[in-house]
């Protein structure tokens, strides 16, 4: 919900002058790979859902969406965080989806949105960046990232930042110790307007109080400059956060970032913020910018690693799923002491076992840990395999 013109106060910015960030093909190729048919997709079946008000079957009905789409990209029940919350006297529910990062497991990058609307459907606030947000998740669920992310969907924007700062002061700073939190990545309208020109996405600092953030702000934020840059078509605007959700977040001195629309819509917050007011292939692009923004924040593996990594030794984990019993191949690795160690989806350490000189075919009995997604963690001589298993 932004409800003023936005205001640049840096002018106008092309993204190849923003740093010198390298250019990594990995990153392109899965950029590349967003789709146009899913944006839009997504697009009509959030317009379809209806008025996403407080206390509305649409609203809960595209949380269930929401469920059901995280689910066909492969997430599991498992890596799923209901945050419920009332507001106006009704239970509203931002749905939190974890996947679990390789070497910090514990730290983490949030990209959110809002899906609640207040008048109309909001296809374009917020349904254009849901859509951004859910072809991210597609693209990233099967690619190994250091950190781990959370992709978060607010309800109760619409109503003064109710969800997400019910979240921030309810799971953030509620968890012990505090939810550790690399940055916050909001998307907001990022819809553009039919007819116009769009082909610009305005990157969006902390200026505001406290300021003890605001100079790592402006440091992501000029690193998702180049990544618009390297990874879309879109020139960008540099311009100052307010009024969505990532503001709960910079009153709690975490570092934000975000997109915003350089061509604001008219149509917002009434009943014609439809998809036929806005401009989907610009919210195409931007959801190539933001694949490769996320890959750059998260740090995801690159094929190259992953051909070094299998350099290393051929190492098997089975049977994938698993019940009771985890396998361990070790094929021809060398080192007489290795580290096993199984993370779940919120990064806890549920197992920890040093293993000496073992066999090539090690057992670990797993059932004493429940159903769900997990990181196991092979460590050796400096060296770390990691491998997503899920216990059913």
């Amino acid at each position: 919900m932004k409800i003023k013109s936005i205001f640049l106060i840096a002018g106008f910015f092309l993204a190849s002058m923003a740093s010198s960030q390298s250019y990594i093909q990995y990153y392109a190729d899965v950029s590349n790979q967003v789709s146009q048919t899913n944006i839009t997709t997504y697009l009509t079946e959030f317009e379809n859902l209806g008025v996403k008000r407080r206390g509305t079957q649409p609203l809960e009905d595209t949380y269930n969406w929401l469920r059901n789409k995280y689910l066909g990209f492969g997430y599991t029940n498992a890596q799923f965080q209901e945050d419920t919350f009332i507001n106006g006297g009704y239970t509203c529910k931002n749905l939190v989806v974890t996947k679990v990062g390789t070497l910090y497991p514990n730290t983490f990058v949030i990209i959110c949105g809002h899906y609640d609307s207040i008048v109309g459907t909001g296809t374009n606030d917020n349904g254009s960046g849901i859509a951004t947000i859910l072809e991210v998740a597609r693209l990233l669920q099967n690619i190994p990232t250091e950190y781990s992310i959370k992709f978060i969907n607010f309800s109760g924007e619409e109503d003064g930042l109710v969800g997400s700062q019910h979240y921030v002061n309810s799971v953030v700073n509620a968890t012990n110790p505090k939810l550790d939190i690399k940055l916050v990545f909001n998307l907001d309208e990022v819809g553009g307007v039919a007819g116009m020109t769009n082909n610009t996405i305005t990157c969006e600092r902390d200026t505001g109080t406290p300021t003890t953030n605001n100079a790592a702000s402006n440091t992501i934020t000029n690193e998702l400059i180049t990544c618009v840059g390297l990874y879309s078509p879109l020139n960008t605007y540099l311009s100052y956060a307010y009024a969505s959700d990532y503001m709960p977040f910079e009153d709690n001195n975490e570092v934000i970032t975000g997109f915003f629309e350089t061509n604001e819509t008219s149509h917002k917050h009434s009943a014609t913020d439809l998809l036929i007011n806005m401009d989907p292939v610009y919210n195409y692009n931007v959801a190539k910018a933001a694949t490769g923004a996320m890959m750059h924040f998260a740090v995801a593996a690159t094929t190259l690693d992953e051909t070094a990594f299998t350099n290393i030794a051929s190492v098997r984990f089975f049977p994938n799923p698993v019940k009771d019993n985890l396998y361990i191949d070790f094929g021809i690795l060398p080192a007489k002491e290795y580290e096993i160690e199984i993370l779940d989806v919120y990064g806890k350490k549920v197992f920890n076992n040093l293993i000496q000189s073992p066999k090539q075919l090690v057992n670990i009995n797993i059932s004493h840990l429940n159903r769900g997604i997990y990181l196991v963690q092979l460590s050796f001589e400096g060296a770390t395999i990691r491998k997503k298993i899920i216990i059913k």
